[in-house]
């Protein structure tokens, strides 16, 4: 096998994922596990690192360019943040003082932002993608997520951001609150879309439109995947409420899936423009961005 010139690393709350390189920035393997950030003590990170990572590494030192929940207090080694304004990508990386001699671990910043109080980790190199292929866009990234990031761009510069935590709010409230004797794995396209009409258009109304799928499901008998979609439609209405600044009369650039961007469509309908991209590309471009950045090299 022939090995890497470095190694790209996203390490997530619930995954990781690594990429063999070459200096030209091409794929030669991918590989992922479930050893997240959410699954690991400090000390555990770098033996998780070489069970996944370690048939790619040879005899010599291998750069290793890290970004997402490695860096969080509480990760691999934390990494500090880089206070917006700030071009993504850039600051003080942290390097890893490691066990394994081959390995030169170095961890990318997250982003901070003052007022209103606001921090992101990982989000940030994906945005160094979306910039490295869009080096020209001045307007508005949607990265959504758990806690899903709406981030303003100009002049290559995150200017400023808000984080919504829309994922969260729907893992806890189909899963926690009393709406999950209403759940089932179905899903109506057409109940999601009522919610994000209802939800953007009344969000002072969500928490009765959200007791209002309990009532429902006791005195109508929805149909399989209504309550489910409605509920995910009522908190994207009210997250595209919140995100109003950001969309309204921009050019949005969405990352993520497939799943993810089928969620998002009815900002087709309300910005100026829209795009969608893939995730996992954006990620990518972002880390060969850094590691480009630090080795002084070109992509």
């Amino acid at each position: 096998m022939t090995l890497p010139d470095w190694i790209a690393v996203d390490w997530g709350t619930s995954n990781v994922r690594v990429w063999a390189m070459t200096s030209g920035g091409e794929v030669l393997i991918e590989q992922s596990s479930d050893k997240g950030m959410g699954t690991l003590e400090p000390d555990q990170f770098e033996a998780a690192f070489v069970d996944l990572a370690g048939d790619l590494l040879g005899t010599g030192r291998m750069t290793v360019v890290v970004c997402g929940m490695a860096g969080a207090r509480g990760g691999w080694c934390e990494a500090g943040y880089v206070a917006v304004p700030a071009v993504p990508g850039r600051g003080a990386a942290t390097r890893v003082v490691t066990h394994d001699p081959r390995l030169d671990v170095t961890i990318l910043p997250g982003l901070s932002q003052a007022d209103p109080p606001d921090v992101m980790r990982g989000e940030e190199t994906q945005i160094a993608g979306v910039l490295a292929q869009f080096p020209e866009i001045d307007g508005v990234i949607c990265l959504p997520g758990t806690h899903t990031k709406w981030v303003r761009v100009a002049d290559g510069r995150v200017r400023t951001f808000r984080t919504f935590m829309t994922g969260e709010l729907f893992a806890l409230l189909s899963r926690h609150s009393i709406l999950r004797q209403g759940m089932d794995d179905d899903w109506s396209a057409e109940a999601f879309a009522g919610g994000v009409t209802d939800g953007l258009a009344d969000p002072a109304g969500l928490s009765a439109a959200l007791f209002g799928l309990r009532a429902r499901g006791l005195l109508q008998a929805p149909h399989a995947g209504e309550t489910r979609a409605r509920l995910s439609g009522l908190l994207l209405g009210l997250e595209l409420a919140g995100a109003r600044p950001f969309w309204d009369r921009a050019k949005v650039i969405v990352v993520g899936d497939t799943r993810v961007l089928d969620l998002y469509v009815k900002l087709t309908d309300l910005a100026a423009e829209v795009r969608f991209v893939g995730a996992r590309e954006m990620t990518l471009r972002g880390l060969i961005s850094a590691h480009t950045e630090l080795t002084g090299g070109s992509e």
